[in-house]
């Protein structure tokens, strides 16, 4: 009885005829969601959610219900998902994700994953070339920017610092320094490290939120003074909330003068190193120790995958120094081909599939033409702001994030940041566009990541249009 089950199980003409299936099903999907028909999302709250899918999973052997599934999801392929940097994925890299996902060669060694280990080779060693590294860069691929940052920070640490804290573990001391407008899980990285909340160094921000370089100098005496020994300075490329970059040549300068590594987070806005129009936003990123870019943002991956790069490829070797002689054999020759040297991961999605076939299939203007589509619609977004009354902006916007609010005269600060949480959270609940808000020096503000190609300005004007009607009734004047 258990053996027919798994034969039943791994039958290929059920796979074929249920592969099938969801295909057509997915591609009726992407045709009408790219058009913009429906909700983007239809919004229910997490404890409906759990009922809904408690209930489902107790029918067990009903097969799966992928139609519910589509009902019940926020849809990144729509033009008026404006939320999370989170790509709509391209159509080719999605069906390589799949055939990741069916091979299942997890990539700890060589042997397990053959083809997709030389990829992620080719892959990394071609973007190590777009940021401006020479021949001995060296680069990985893992998941998520919240990972490698933590990697590239676990590496600064252990090829920066005298003291073997890998092996002989931390006696603390040590600090970074970084934005306070930078991704949180820099500062969460930090921590997870051992730095504590007095290891990690905020530096405040300009207006238009990128770091005030002139305020390192005093910062890194005044830790020094205290006893504390920065490392690593971190740039943000961009920052999450607003979108804006850091000044990269002048971290890398104070990162020289002060011998300390310089990382630079650009898991959003990192591909601009492959934009002729946009790349003087990353001047200097190429004097970075390392470099993080997600391949799920700006350059049409499936969630979650990120390039960790390293300027001297010969620093990625020593970060995870350890023994595990089943896994990993001491060779004389550079071990490029058995990533779990590099990589806090063991086993790890085939996920080069999906950046190789793209490059492969499109080249690189794939990549240049989204960015570029992308970072222009926001800068228009900014124009139609500016054009209508009763509408601030947070600044200028530098890539295709933008922070804005509604803001009537009359009332005062603390209610307009009421009103626009409560106009989010209706645009929420009503699903027709979905945005999401932020906070930036104590002001609310709605904010959009604008991560769609099919995405308008005449999608933006309707958003705005919409907003001020949800505004007016929460005034009481509709």
């Amino acid at each position: 009885m258990e053996e027919d089950l798994l034969h039943q199980a791994y039958d290929p003409e059920t796979f074929r005829k249920e592969g099938q299936q969801l295909i057509n099903q997915l591609s009726e999907y992407l045709k009408e969601t790219l058009s913009g028909y429906g909700p983007v999302l239809n919004y229910s709250d997490p404890k409906e959610q759990l009922e809904l899918w408690k209930k489902d999973v107790s029918e067990s052997g009903s097969g799966v219900d992928t139609a519910n599934i589509l009902k019940h999801i926020t849809r990144v392929h729509h033009p008026r998902y404006m939320g999370h940097q989170v790509a709509p994925p391209l159509p080719v890299a999605s069906l390589m994700a799949l055939l990741g996902g069916f091979l299942n060669n997890g990539m700890a060694v060589y042997e397990m994953g053959m083809a997709p280990t030389a990829m992620e080779h080719l892959i990394t060693g071609w973007l190590c070339r777009k940021v401006g590294y020479s021949s001995s860069a060296r680069g990985i691929l893992t998941s998520g920017g919240t990972l490698a940052n933590l990697t590239a920070l676990l590496s600064a640490r252990r090829n920066g610092v005298a003291e073997d804290i890998w092996n002989r573990g931390y006696s603390g001391g040590l600090a970074i320094l970084v934005s306070e407008a930078a991704h949180y899980c820099v500062d969460r990285a930090a921590r997870i490290m051992g730095l504590g909340e007095a290891g990690v160094l905020k530096v405040p921000v300009l207006e238009n939120f990128s770091m005030d370089t002139s305020k390192l100098p005093g910062i890194y005496e005044a830790a020094r003074q205290k006893g504390l020994t920065p490392f690593a300075i971190v740039g943000s490329a961009p920052c999450t909330a607003t979108g804006s970059y850091d000044h990269l040549e002048a971290l890398a300068d104070f990162a020289e003068e002060n011998d300390l590594w310089f990382h630079v987070d650009g898991a959003h806005g990192g591909p601009a190193v492959l934009s002729e129009k946009y790349k003087f936003l990353v001047q200097g990123i190429q004097r970075a120790d390392s470099v993080v870019i997600d391949g799920h943002k700006m350059m049409g991956m499936p969630v979650i995958t990120t390039a960790l790069l390293f300027s001297d490829g010969a620093t990625s070797y020593n970060t995870f120094s350890q023994e595990a002689e089943y896994l990993l054999a001491d060779t004389v020759e550079e071990d490029w081909s058995n990533g779990a040297k590099r990589t806090f991961e063991c086993t790890k999605l085939t996920s080069s599939l999906t950046w190789y076939a793209v490059l492969k299939q499109y080249g690189e203007p794939i990549f240049e033409a989204f960015l570029n589509r992308q970072y222009d619609l926001a800068r228009s977004f900014s124009d139609l702001i500016r054009e209508r009354p009763n509408w601030e902006l947070a600044c200028e916007p530098q890539s295709n994030i933008l922070c804005f609010r509604w803001a009537p005269l009359g009332i005062p600060s603390g209610g307009l940041d009421e009103i626009n949480e409560n106009i989010r959270k209706k645009a929420l609940e009503e699903g027709r566009f979905y945005i999401v808000q932020t906070r930036l020096k104590g002001t609310l503000y709605l904010r959009t990541s604008l991560m769609n190609p099919f995405t308008g300005t005449a999608h933006l004007s309707e958003l705005l249009t919409y907003l001020e009607t949800l505004g007016q009734v929460f005034l009481g004047n509709e």
